[in-house]
């Protein structure tokens, strides 16, 4: 089955992007509270994480009924059509929680790799409380509101602004703790916002040089990777188990080649 063109993709993901946003801040002017944890009591779930990744699945079924499925809240379901969208309802639900704007809807557009992983051809971040809206596609421009972005280039080691996340699994803690310790001494500073897609978006934007993060879940990172990528980042990962990156790295091509070996 021949793929569909990225960009008609992208107008799926963008116009069920600002619908799953709508509803998420509805919720949340409307009063939220913790549904459940996962991983830990840190790694929690709204009632609006659930409703939203609902409606996402539902409009994308309805536009592409034989497309694959991979919701952070109800896992993976297998299509026909070559083509996986992979979902992240509410990326920085504690944020959400605690009434942060840092928050957004995650929807990329995804074909198998050679590996059997995915591979995302079109993207959208949308942040309804920043009323942000990253997008890209294969051979297009990122964007953002419709602005056209590239990361900063020539940035040295030392004048580095580098955003990270902490783990919600505290055994996995230690990890950021020790790249924290390694890398303050040698970049100008760290940013942590608690949102890994809008900080990997934040790279595209230059808001950030640079965004390293450990074991980070896929539906995390698959629609803001490729829009840093078409933004000119490189993005590399040390893969763990899937669907999970045991450490990802998003900076400039120079930038990253200064990073990568401190963080072995």
């Amino acid at each position: 089955m021949t793929n569909p063109d990225p960009l008609e993709l992208l107008d799926i993901a963008r116009s069920i992007a600002a619908e799953a946003g709508t509803l998420a801040t509805t919720m949340r002017n409307a009063g939220i509270s913790v549904e459940t944890t996962k991983s830990s009591q840190l790694d929690i779930v709204t009632q609006a994480d659930t409703a939203v990744e609902a409606l996402i699945r539902e409009k994308l079924t309805a536009e592409r009924p034989h497309d694959g499925f991979f919701g952070e809240e109800t896992g993976e379901v297998s299509g026909s059509s070559g083509i996986t969208w992979i979902v992240d309802p509410i990326d920085g639900t504690v944020n959400y929680l605690y009434g942060s704007p840092y928050y957004a809807v995650s929807i990329a557009a995804t074909v198998k790799d050679e590996d059997g992983g995915h591979t995302s051809v079109a993207a959208c971040v949308y942040a309804p409380a920043r009323s942000a809206e990253y997008t890209a596609a294969v051979s297009h421009p990122a964007r953002l509101n419709g602005t056209p972005l590239h990361v900063n280039e020539n940035v040295p080691l030392d004048k580095a602004l580098v955003s990270t996340g902490i783990h919600y699994d505290l055994a996995r803690r230690a990890q950021i703790l020790e790249d924290i310790n390694t890398l303050t001494p040698r970049i100008r500073d760290f940013r942590l916002i608690g949102a890994a897609a809008l900080e990997i978006c934040g790279v595209a934007e230059g808001r950030t040089d640079a965004h390293i993060q450990r074991g980070l879940p896929i539906w995390d990172y698959a629609a803001a990777t490729l829009i840093a990528v078409q933004a000119g980042a490189d993005v590399r990962v040390v893969a763990g188990v899937a669907p999970t990156a045991e450490r990802l790295l998003i900076a400039s091509p120079r930038l990253a080649d200064a990073l990568d070996p401190l963080l072995d």
